[in-house]
């Protein structure tokens, strides 16, 4: 009896995947153009090429559309910080963990503020955007562990001292996106600046 044929590898995205990225593409340009507030669900679904009903068979409201949204986004983020923050060098570490920072926020900037501002007011959004920042607190106490602070439940040890980190990255970095690249890249030398003086790096 033949062997079984190989099963043909699939070079195309499915029809539904086609879809749903058009939709959150033209999701994060409405936001661009006309922000989340005067954002309705059929100016997505006609930027996105299909019926009002046909958006519907993959996001049951707005909120829905853009929290899949900043999941996409955030996970971009992750995606590139995830490897750096697990280098052996915290240094090192720390350098491209800001570098990485500052290019997701120059790409999609208007995406992390406003799941920011949305936060408090669309549970979805809150619990994903607190679930990210729980990742990132995880690899900065782990950088910080690696560079010699001690682990422990007190304000000067690392769970604390990265929590605090995390939130002053994520409030510097909000209110630097909405000025110049520039003032993009000054944040990120005074966040990387601080997160190396809390790990008794700094020069």
């Amino acid at each position: 009896m033949p062997a079984d044929k190989p099963a043909r590898r699939r070079t195309t995205e499915r029809k539904g995947d086609v879809r749903e990225r058009a939709i959150l593409d033209t999701c994060e340009a409405l936001l661009s153009q006309k922000g989340y507030d005067a954002m309705t669900v059929g100016d997505i679904a006609q930027g996105a090429g299909i019926t009002r009903g046909a958006l519907y068979f993959y996001f049951g409201s707005k909120p829905e559309v853009v929290t899949a949204l900043v999941a996409r986004t955030v996970e971009h983020l992750w995606a590139r910080s995830r490897a750096t923050a697990e280098a052996d060098d915290p240094r090192g570490a720390i350098a491209a963990a800001m570098r990485r920072t500052v290019e997701l926020w120059n790409e999609h900037g208007l995406v992390m503020r406003t799941a920011i501002d949305l936060s408090l007011t669309v549970p979805e959004i809150g619990e994903l955007w607190n679930t990210t920042a729980d990742l990132f607190i995880s690899a900065i106490t782990a950088v910080l562990e690696r560079a010699g602070v001690r682990d422990g439940a007190g304000p000067e040890q690392a769970p604390a001292m990265a929590r605090a980190l995390c939130w002053m990255i994520e409030r510097t970095f909000y209110h630097a996106s909405q000025g110049s690249p520039e003032a993009l890249r000054e944040a990120s030398s005074t966040c990387e600046h601080i997160w190396l003086i809390s790990a008794g790096l700094a020069a």
